[in-house]
């Protein structure tokens, strides 16, 4: 991913040191042409286009992580297993809204602890989804399923 993004940058200031260097030009009148503007809508497209691939880069995977993370702190129950960004892994026993926080009870020796929700790292506990009818079976190639080409 850097990679890409110092590629896109070493491209777009090579082109736009090539295109600010070229002189304007006379026509054969001793007019001049409008090389200039063209030049100056080429060096416009070019920050379009590196302010376009920051954002698709950079800033939009952010915000898609960000959104999954407070999906994931709001969705904390009671009884789900949990691991802290320090590393503390527990169970948690309470949730207080009032504090934004939760009470996890670690170990053996059930010793209690209280965080705040922004110090949730991951929910380890696996939660079963509830199973449709419209699952559907994964096809190999030639349509058949794969679970037919085993039986034969």
């Amino acid at each position: 991913m850097k990679k890409i993004i110092a590629f896109l940058s070493v491209a777009a200031a090579a082109m736009l040191t090539f295109c600010s260097c070229a002189p304007a030009g006379t026509g054969a009148n001793g007019a001049n042409n409008a090389g200039g503007m063209n030049n100056m809508w080429f060096i416009i497209l070019i920050y379009v286009a590196i302010f376009a691939a920051l954002y698709f880069f950079m800033i939009r995977p952010n915000s898609k992580r960000k959104k999954q993370e407070q999906a994931m702190r709001d969705n904390l129950e009671i009884g789900d297993e949990i691991t802290t960004i320090g590393g503390i892994m527990g169970r948690v026993v309470s949730i207080k809204e009032e504090t934004d926080s939760f009470v996890i009870e670690t170990g053996s020796d059930r010793v209690k602890m209280q965080f705040k929700r922004w110090a949730l790292s991951t929910i380890d506990t696996v939660k079963d989804t509830p199973k449709t009818g419209t699952e559907t079976k994964s096809k190999g190639i030639f349509g058949r399923s794969k679970n037919e080409k085993k039986d034969k």
